[in-house]
């Protein structure tokens, strides 16, 4: 770095100014929260409800569309999550939302939120 590339410097009174206004840009990660208070969004998937043989559980087919790395050929990649459906009323075939949740057992960490779309 020669003595003309020098950084730019910032008078401390600017600094607190700077983050302000970096806290309240729309998009930013600094200091961002959603509706319910918490630091980081909830995560969000759709998917088709593949069980329902248990009770309280439903087991959703969530299908993630990927580019391979080599390829370059989208790829379909298919997790079952399971997920919690307080009342009972939907069936196999059932376009559902899931948002991420506490786990509620060794591998529920999901509940529908909605119904999508249902069976025909």
């Amino acid at each position: 770095m020669s003595s003309s590339e020098s950084p730019e410097v910032v008078a401390p009174e600017e600094v607190s100014s700077v983050a302000a206004a970096e806290a309240l840009v729309p998009g930013s990660l600094i200091g961002e929260e959603d509706a319910s208070g918490r630091p980081n969004p909830r995560k969000v998937r759709e998917g088709l409800v593949a069980s329902t043989a248990m009770d309280k559980t439903v087991v959703v087919a969530v299908v993630e569309r990927v580019r391979h790395a080599r390829y370059a050929k989208t790829v379909q990649r298919t997790k079952r999550l399971l997920a919690h459906n307080e009342d009972a009323a939907l069936k196999v075939g059932d376009r559902v939302r899931l948002a991420e949740t506490r786990p509620l057992s060794k591998r529920k960490r999901w509940r529908v939120v909605e119904v999508l779309e249902r069976a025909k």
